[in-house]
């Protein structure tokens, strides 16, 4: 019997996962199948649920269900504990079981793809939604030596650190208008301004030899032409995608796919 997945969001249309988890498949010769799922704004439980009666193993979860899959779940792995959200989910006898690969995606995108080394240095992350919150624990996780969480308005940013376990690492709060005079060696873009185009209201805050990392995939965003522009060197969230793939594809058949040839297959396309 072929095992069936699918991601669920809205929108939908554009998810690269069906691609990419066909392509872990046929690399590592599991039998599964794998959808994309849209479902209602308001209907993310009862849309869960239905695949569940229908015999599917596991859904991703992408904008704007984390929350709600978070909510659907009977057990919580650490990570998606940590996070506050969870963007895959495991179907068995014993219950829905849920993770979040994203923060473990980024993190190795950033040190294996990249050859970034993050321990010991100066990152900010901009935005303090869903996706900066899968992804700052982590990122703690390594070790920088600080760790700036900036955002448009101060008060959500101030939530998301003060509930951070940041152990020997400073972190430090702020809305974009009062960014310190600080330059940064990391900087993660892990806000939505890439779908609309929007100018976030950061100053230069480029270390020499920084990384300026998009969490969005497929374009060239403002946010990476101005960090070009200042002499960062520019990626975007493609190999994150992928990473996280890997992580729950993982999670889901206790195999992990190699990711290098799928990211050059999408890379072509």
């Amino acid at each position: 019997m072929t095992d069936r997945y699918a991601v669920i969001g809205n929108p939908i249309a554009h998810s690269q996962s069906p691609l990419i988890h066909r392509a872990f498949a046929a690399q590592t010769a599991q039998d599964i199948s794998y959808e994309r799922i849209l479902a209602p704004l308001d209907g993310f439980a009862e849309v869960a649920k239905s695949l569940v009666e229908q015999g599917y193993q596991g859904v991703n979860v992408t904008v704007p269900f984390k929350f709600d899959a978070f909510n659907f779940c009977d057990f919580k792995t650490p990570q998606a504990m940590q996070a506050g959200a969870v963007n895959t989910l495991k179907f068995t006898d014993h219950g829905v079981y849920g993770t979040n690969t994203d923060g473990d995606g980024l993190v190795r995108d950033i040190l294996h793809n990249l050859g970034v080394s993050i321990q010991g240095k100066r990152i900010l992350l901009l935005g303090a939604g869903g996706a900066a919150e899968g992804v700052l624990q982590p990122l703690l996780g390594q070790v920088p030596a600080t760790l700036v969480v900036a955002n448009r308005t101060l008060d959500k940013a101030k939530k998301m650190v003060n509930k951070s376990h940041a152990g020997e690492v400073q972190v430090a709060a702020h809305a974009y208008a009062d960014l310190p005079e600080h330059y940064f060696d990391i900087v993660i873009n892990a806000t939505s301004t890439g779908l609309s185009e929007t100018v976030l209201p950061i100053p230069d805050v480029y270390a020499e030899h920084s990384l300026a990392y998009d969490m969005m995939y497929g374009r060239d965003t403002l946010f990476m032409q101005h960090a070009r522009a200042a002499g960062a060197r520019v990626a975007d969230g493609l190999g994150m995608l992928v990473e996280q793939a890997a992580e729950a594809f993982f999670y889901w058949r206790g195999v992990r796919p190699a990711t290098q040839a799928v990211m050059d297959m999408l890379r072509a396309r």
